[in-house]
Formats: C-alpha cells, sequence, structure tokens
C-alpha cells in the first residue's frame, strides 16, 4: 500500500489539489506558495505550500504535513479513508484488516468486564491469561461495536461489507467468545463460538485463511491437526506447542497445500462422535495425505470426546501423549 500511496501523491501534487479547491495562492520565492489557511480562519496569509517537498505548514494553527495529512485534517478523516476518497481503488484490502484488527481488539477489551464470557471459558477448561492473551480470545457482548467503530470513523458500509452487522445496523456476532483468524501479519476472518442458545458457530463473510498458528508449527517434524479452536487452546495450554487448527473437518486447499510442505508426520485429532463423521472426515484426509507422500495417523480419543472435552473432564498431558503414541496410520 506505501507504493500505491506514493503514486497517489505523485499523480495529484499538493498545490493542484488545493487550487482545484478554490485556495487562492502567491508565489513567494522559487518553491513556495502562500494563502490563507484552509483548515482555520485568519486574516493574514500564513498557509505555506512547497512544492518541491509537496508539504505544507501553516505558521497559524501549526498544521503541516502532505496531501494525505491535508485531506485528514480538512475533512476529519482517518488515514486510510483520506487515501480512498483520493483513490478509492487503493486501499479496500487494508480497510478491511485495520477494521478487523480494531473489532478484534475491542472484543478483548470486553472480555474482562463479562464474567459471564469468563465463565464459559473456564468451563471449557481455557483458564491460562498469557494464552489468552497470546490468542487474542475476546468477547462479543452485543450491541456496543457498531458504535464504537464508527466512532472511530469507520462508515456503515464498510462494517456491513464486512459482515460485523447486519442491514438492521445490529451487531453480528451476539454473546459469542470471540478468536481472530490471522493470515501472516494481518486478520482475515473472526471466529464466534455462542455462549447462549445461539447456533455455535459462526465466521464473518469471506473465507477462513489458512490453518490456525501455521507460523508456530510450519517447520515441526510432527503436527497435531485438531478440528476446533478450544481443542486448539486446551491441547496448548497442557503444554502441546506443536498444534494447529483446521476449523472444521474440511480442509480448503491453501490448508491442505500447508500440510504439505515437506516431510513430516500429521496426527489427526477429530472428534470421536456417535455419527462417526470425525473419524471419517480423518481417514479421507488421512488417505489424502498419503497420496502426497505425508505420514498421517489418526488419533483414537474416547468415544464421544475431542480434545477440549478430553482434558475438561480430566485428561492431562501424558495421558494425550499416550494416545498419540498409541494413533492409527
Amino acid at each position: 500500500m506505501d507504493e500505491d500511496v506514493e503514486r497517489l501523491k505523485r499523480r495529484t501534487p499538493l498545490l493542484e489539489y488545493l487550487r482545484h479547491n478554490n485556495w487562492a495562492a502567491r508565489p513567494v520565492g522559487r518553491f513556495e506558495y502562500v494563502g490563507l489557511c484552509p483548515l482555520h480562519k485568519e486574516s493574514q496569509p500564513s498557509f505555506y505550500v512547497n512544492v518541491r517537498k509537496d508539504v505544507f505548514y501553516c505558521h497559524g494553527c501549526g498544521q503541516g504535513g502532505d496531501l494525505i495529512r491535508f485531506v485528514q485534517l480538512s475533512r476529519g478523516l482517518s488515514f486510510r479513508q483520506s487515501v480512498a476518497s483520493l483513490d478509492p481503488e487503493i486501499a479496500p484490502e487494508a480497510d478491511h484488516s485495520a477494521v478487523l484488527e480494531e473489532a478484534a481488539a475491542f472484543y478483548q477489551q470486553q472480555l474482562d468486564r463479562c464474567p459471564e464470557a469468563l465463565d464459559y471459558l473456564r468451563r471449557r477448561g481455557v483458564h491460562d491469561p498469557a494464552l489468552i492473551r497470546e490468542l487474542g480470545i475476546g468477547y462479543a457482548p452485543g450491541g456496543t461495536l457498531r458504535r464504537y467503530l464508527t466512532a472511530q470513523g469507520h462508515p456503515f458500509d464498510l462494517l456491513l461489507r464486512l459482515g460485523l452487522i447486519n442491514t438492521r445496523g445490529a451487531d453480528a456476532l451476539y454473546q459469542r467468545i470471540v478468536f481472530p483468524l490471522q493470515q501472516g501479519e494481518h486478520i482475515v476472518n473472526i471466529y464466534g463460538r455462542s455462549i447462549g442458545t445461539a447456533f455455535a458457530h459462526r465466521f464473518l463473510p469471506g473465507g477462513k485463511g489458512g490453518l490456525y498458528a501455521w507460523e508456530k508449527v510450519r517447520n515441526c517434524s510432527e503436527v497435531v491437526l485438531v478440528e476446533g479452536l478450544f481443542d486448539y487452546a486446551v491441547l496448548r495450554q497442557a503444554g502441546f506447542s506443536n498444534v494447529t487448527c483446521s476449523l472444521g473437518t474440511h480442509l480448503n486447499d491453501i490448508q491442505f497445500r500447508q500440510l504439505c510442505e515437506g516431510e513430516r508426520t500429521v496426527y489427526l485429532t477429530f472428534d470421536v462422535d456417535r455419527n462417526q463423521s470425525g473419524q471419517r472426515a480423518a481417514e479421507q484426509l488421512a488417505h489424502r495425505l498419503g497420496v502426497h507422500g505425508i505420514s498421517a495417523r489418526r488419533v483414537l480419543l474416547p468415544e464421544g470426546h475431542d480434545p477440549n472435552s478430553f482434558f475438561v473432564q480430566g485428561g492431562d498431558l501424558h495421558q494425550f501423549q499416550a494416545l498419540l503414541e498409541a494413533a492409527q496410520l
């Protein structure tokens, strides 16, 4: 985006932009122009533009900067909004990531304020404050996000497009524990797990990205793959560092390619449910990985359990390690 912004400023010199917006100025030297400040009322010109450096400075109000900074000050916009107002094609993705990051930070702030959310985490076996901070776990109480984000200058239409609010303006994530999903440095989606009676799982529109926390394990020779984020959290909390999560039993193309990078053994730790859907998915995935030269082993938890419930009901690191050692080809 930085290169795009520099091209934008070269394409639209500051003096040209100001004159297009009816700023009257006279030259004062080889590279400078002066006129009345567009940012505050004054009777004597004190607003200078240096065309060689393409910047402004007002000796009256003390404001200065480049074209983007002028648009920010004159129109009351954020940096990204200012860029988008000058060229809407430049930064929609950056805008999206920035809004999702602010939403995730807001949700994190809410967690400690909501005893019911902390109680839910404890009941799901997640209680380590350092891990909760590391994973960015938060809480969406509902009814407050739209007001917060619009106060930060993010337009209603953008929040609607991202799925953070619905057409009525209500928060899409309501009474949910939330996990931000990252790809590289950026948040690409937010997962919400209901603590009430609403449908359990919810993602914002768009893809879920790659495997959860893949960068931490991509160089591991053995990787434990789980279905859900609470499975991931309890295993990390128990001391397993080589864990990743597919956010469901069906891997997208990005996730499958990640598992096939290099030589490794993948321990498929899917739910052992009554209808056997988790184990059938594990069998199919093991076969697909084998075709690509990846060793896959199916971890057989006790019937009716997933890794989260295994630990919640008293399982520990040594018992889970024994399950890994007994995993089937």
